[in-house]
């Protein structure tokens, strides 16, 4: 793993500031990808919960990956998850499974709102891919520019009230 992040052919800590993994392997993975990443000062998001249905990334999991980050703070910026875990915490909340116009797919794929993921769960960014690319039919560009424009909008609406920002 140290050797992929930090060499192979991708020589990924080279020009990603930002890298997630599964803490599935256990703090081993924390530690080493840090020995890279840390000195070039890259950090790390923890892949904490998924919004897929039946999923395993839940509970105990979820909970022992926070526990990680919490032991590694210097590389640990963030988790990709549904739900923000301890206001006590400031790692940032990465949320994916945004939608506004389904709630879910025949793949077991579970939607929610920019609106509830950031008003009601604590995330800070939205991370959205069919809503905007559309099934992988070749949308347009205008499409796509179009679909991301809506929520970046939702995504805006939704963190100024939360923030209170903008509010008279």
């Amino acid at each position: 793993m140290v050797l992929q992040y930090s060499r192979g052919i991708h020589r990924i800590s080279e020009w990603s500031h930002i890298t997630n993994c599964h803490p599935v392997p256990g703090p081993g993975i924390v530690t080493g990808l840090s020995s890279v990443g840390l000195p070039l000062g890259r950090g790390l998001l923890l892949l904490a919960e998924m919004s897929s249905k039946g999923t395993l990334a839940k509970g105990s999991y979820t909970e022992d990956a926070f526990e990680m980050a919490r032991a590694h703070r210097d590389f640990v910026i963030g988790f990709i998850s549904m739900k923000r875990l301890g206001e006590e915490d400031d790692f940032l909340i990465l949320t994916p499974g945004v939608g506004l116009d389904t709630k879910g797919d025949g793949m077991g794929q579970q939607y929610k709102t920019p609106r509830e993921v950031i008003l009601d769960n604590g995330c800070d960014v939205i991370i959205v891919g069919r809503g905007i690319y559309g099934k992988g039919e070749g949308a347009e560009s205008d499409v796509i520019i179009g679909q991301a424009e809506r929520y970046r909008g939702e995504g805006w609406r939704a963190y100024e009230e939360r923030t209170g920002a903008g509010i008279s």
